[in-house]
């Protein structure tokens, strides 16, 4: 019974608890990604994405959106445990500027409360039994513009995170997102992707009465409030990308992107100051209609259980179908990757708003 107790507390207060020593990775939820093409090509993508998907990947790629979109998202992860969902909308203002709204949820819901299970003369009661949910969402406001230089357009994001779990404590934070593409003539993209450029800040506000009776639950728990504030330092993405034509009736899209942190992490390449890990992916097209998808990224020193290292990786598959502005894409990858984490089923769908016309 303690021992399920001891589960409950870290599945509930985690978060709070370890804030203080794992905080410049706060809102990790925001890291997964959107859109089933792009984890089909292990999120390889900053340089390329140019629909409503891009106010997450890219925001100045909403510049090449031709007619306002709509993109659902739904995944499950951790053996149906926890669900991620997206909604995202995006129109053109004008030919030099366009705008986007998303919402993310990442959450578990129907988690046991079982603090008040055994009342004071020592009966197990269950109907002392409760539920809640703890859930992180982000609500992102997108702006693109195209540059005065040929090629060039730039985008923003303004967010704010909210983080919520059950009665017991709540979140708010506020951050900023940068981004820029080129497209030359000769076919090449490029891309950079700044998340979280001012420090996103995230400060919690805990009901002291609930969480003195989560921590009451283990005779001898300390009562101290943990610390409330938590940050999210910047993310950096780079992306090259080139498209090829066969036969007129074939398209390849690639694309090579560096994902990079600042922060000594278990990257591939790992310093004191800035940790990095490539991802590549591909695209296969047929006429625009038929979509085939592959990638590998996130590639991380994984400590074994004998201490010794081993590189992961996160691989990713995909198809895609396209027919008279309906947009429908799979992918089969995971969270993190190979080696540690479940597989997931990604499922994406994309709507032209020509279509209700």
């Amino acid at each position: 019974m303690v021992r399920s107790r001891l589960l409950f507390i870290f599945i509930l207060l985690g978060p709070i608890l370890f804030a203080q020593s794992v905080r410049k990775y706060s809102n990790e939820f925001m890291n997964i990604g959107v859109d089933a093409a792009a984890f089909g090509m292990a999120n390889s993508v900053v340089a390329t994405t140019n629909d409503v998907n891009a106010a997450y990947w890219n925001p100045a790629g909403l510049m090449e959106l031709e007619d306002n979109q709509i993109s659902l998202m739904h995944a499950s992860y951790f053996a149906n445990i926890a669900n991620y969902d997206y909604i995202a909308g995006a129109m053109p203002l004008d030919r030099e500027s366009a705008v986007a709204f998303s919402v993310i949820r990442f959450g578990v819901d129907n988690i046991m409360n079982t603090t008040q299970l055994i009342e004071e003369d020592g009966q197990i009661n269950y109907d002392n039994i409760s539920y809640f949910s703890a859930a992180d969402y982000a609500f992102t406001l997108s702006y693109a513009r195209n540059l005065p230089l040929e090629g060039f357009r730039y985008g923003v994001n303004a967010k704010v995170i909210r983080r919520v779990i059950g009665k017991f404590a709540n979140s708010w934070g506020f951050g900023f997102d940068a981004s820029i593409q080129f497209e030359g003539d000769n076919g090449w993209k490029f891309g950079a992707m700044a998340r979280d450029i001012t420090t996103t800040y995230n400060t919690w506000s805990i009901d002291e009465d609930e969480y003195s009776s989560v921590q009451g639950a283990i005779e001898g728990q300390n009562q101290e409030l943990p610390e409330t504030t938590e940050i999210t330092i910047p993310k950096l993405q780079l992306g090259v990308a080139k498209t090829f034509t066969i036969h007129y009736d074939f398209d390849i899209k690639t694309e090579l992107d560096m994902h990079m942190r600042f922060a000594q992490t278990n990257d591939i390449i790992s310093t004191s100051s800035v940790s990095a890990t490539p991802s590549f992916g591909f695209e296969v097209g047929y006429i625009d209609l038929v979509y085939l998808r592959g990638g590998v990224g996130n590639f991380q020193n994984v400590e074994q259980f004998d201490n010794s290292t081993k590189v992961g990786f996160q691989p990713g598959f995909g198809v895609g179908f396209q027919y008279k502005g309906i947009h429908l894409d799979y992918a089969f990858t995971d969270i993190g990757d190979q080696s540690v984490a479940l597989y997931s089923n990604v499922f994406s769908l994309k709507i032209d708003w020509s279509l209700f016309r």
